[in-house]
């Protein structure tokens, strides 16, 4: 009993040791499907990665079996429902893993794919310009053509910009103007209001006709003293 035990503990500490490690290899392995230029053919370094994965995967199905036929192995009674989930989990991991694989090689050979009927379209453009340089110049005047309109309606977006900005500018102005008259409209009909104002602009004369004489006095004296 102490046997199978030590056999099972072991099993299974190798098999989450391959899980560990899987993990790390899947880290390295996705980096190929989101590269920015993923080569044309698969380096080896991919290609290292790639059998390393399913070295690993093979492995652990090897262990998971050892794992079943060691729980069959062993008496009913004796079996415990944690075993059996150990075991469980180990296959769900395990199937897990093997679907991440095949979606990885599937979104790495789109990407390479793409890389490469890009590459080919670009070759099959540059050797039609190479052939045919009347027809590359005329693509070049054609992109300058596209680049000057480019320009002439960003310029023609900032001016529309202004001429609202200006409109903008004077309906306010005359929404002001039209509330100042209105305002010394309403004053004018109230009694007095223009009686008052008067008297205000006349004491304000009045003090400016005496302020200057006092300072003309001032300066009379001191020219007279001096």
């Amino acid at each position: 009993m102490s046997s199978t035990g030590g056999g099972w503990a072991q099993l299974r500490q190798q098999a989450r040791a391959l899980e560990t490690q899987t993990e790390t290899l899947f880290h390295t392995y996705s980096q190929y499907a989101s590269a920015a230029n993923i080569p044309i053919k698969p380096s080896e370094e991919e290609l290292r990665t790639e059998s390393q994965l399913q070295e690993i995967l093979e492995k652990r199905e090897t262990l998971v079996a050892q794992l079943s036929r060691l729980l069959d192995s062993e008496p009913a009674h004796s079996s415990s429902a944690v075993k059996q989930n150990n075991l469980a989990r180990h296959r769900e991991i395990l199937s897990d893993h093997r679907r991440e694989l095949a979606r990885l090689k599937s979104s790495i050979t789109d990407t390479r794919n793409r890389a490469n009927l890009l590459s080919n379209v670009r070759s099959d453009i540059d050797a039609y310009r190479s052939a045919n340089p009347s027809a590359a110049e005329a693509e070049y005047m054609l992109d300058e053509r596209s680049r000057i309109d480019n320009s002439h309606n960003m310029a023609d977006s900032v001016l529309s910009q202004a001429y609202a900005v200006n409109d903008n500018f004077r309906m306010q102005r005359e929404s002001l103007a039209s509330i100042q008259r209105r305002i010394v409209g309403a004053a004018s009909q109230v009694p007095g209001v223009n009686s008052l104002i008067g008297r205000i602009g006349a004491k304000k004369r009045r003090d400016g006709i005496i302020l200057g004489s006092f300072i003309a006095f001032c300066f009379l004296m001191l020219l007279w003293f001096w």
